[in-house]
């Protein structure tokens, strides 16, 4: 069973590595999004939030600081289903649907998040520094 939670967990923290790589790779198309939303200083919340996502990346995928991984992961999910898919807003419907999807998708993996806090640490197969 431990090499089923390593490889949920590699693939978990992928996917937000993934996502921090792609704050980089499609910053510009990104800055116009967050610009959009009326956040400040887009350009610099595009390249935090990369950082970030990295940091939670390499966190969870290795096992390391997974509690403060964790909560950074909740604080991240909150803050951008609060302004980045505030879809109560949006009055075209089919960017409405959009933003209500990526809201929930995000309330999902905010609930995955949270019940990860109750997997003792260290993690199994985790690389302590």
């Amino acid at each position: 069973m431990e090499i089923i939670f390593l490889i949920g967990r590699v693939i978990f923290g992928g996917y937000w590595l993934m996502s921090g790589f792609n704050h980089f790779r499609m910053k510009k198309m990104l800055e116009g999004y967050t610009a959009s939303k009326g956040i400040p200083s887009p350009s610099f919340m595009v390249m935090f939030s990369g950082f970030w996502l990295l940091i939670i990346g390499f966190a969870l995928v290795l096992g390391i600081y997974t509690d403060i991984a964790l909560l950074m992961l909740a604080a991240f999910l909150i803050a951008v289903s609060v302004f980045m898919h505030d879809f109560w807003k949006v009055s075209d419907p089919n960017t409405k649907m959009m933003e209500m999807i990526h809201f929930m998708k995000n309330m999902a993996l905010l609930g995955a998040t949270l019940i990860m806090y109750m997997i003792p640490v260290p993690w199994p197969y985790s690389v302590w520094l």
